[in-house]
């Protein structure tokens, strides 16, 4: 078991940086540069209220997580992506444009799978600590 840790905290780790570096750069592109055209394709409900810029980040980040929710599971109605889905029916995953669709799924897959790396990391160096030197 020992020879196979360092290889797969490797690997884990790897995917880790990699998840972190399409999420830092897929949030800057998407907050400075398409942030309005991705609220004006998608067009959340909660726009209708107040401008975008005027709700709190915890709120524009829930929204980006409809879009993302959204574009990558468009047919599920199960919790928070089947409220995601339900809130944003109006809006067609395939005409959305990929200039839209990259930094919202990058934003948000690099967040999700950089997570389980992170989890996996943690673990391997749970188990590598554990174990019999």
């Amino acid at each position: 078991m020992q020879s196979y840790l360092y290889p797969a905290l490797s690997i884990a780790f790897s995917l880790f940086v990699a998840c972190a570096s399409v999420f830092l750069i897929s949030g800057v592109y998407l907050y400075f540069f398409k942030l309005d055209r991705t609220n004006a394709v998608m067009k959340h409900p909660y726009l209708q209220h107040q401008p975008f810029h005027r709700y709190p980040r915890s709120l524009q980040m829930g929204m980006l997580l409809d879009y993302f929710f959204r574009l990558a599971f468009p047919n599920s109605q199960f919790s928070l992506i089947g409220h995601a889905n339900r809130q944003l029916a109006h809006v067609d995953p395939k005409a959305v444009p990929t200039d839209v669709k990259w930094p919202l799924l990058g934003l948000w897959g690099g967040c999700w799978v950089g997570l389980a790396a992170m989890i996996a990391v943690w673990i391997l160096l749970a188990l590598g600590a554990s174990a019999p030197a």
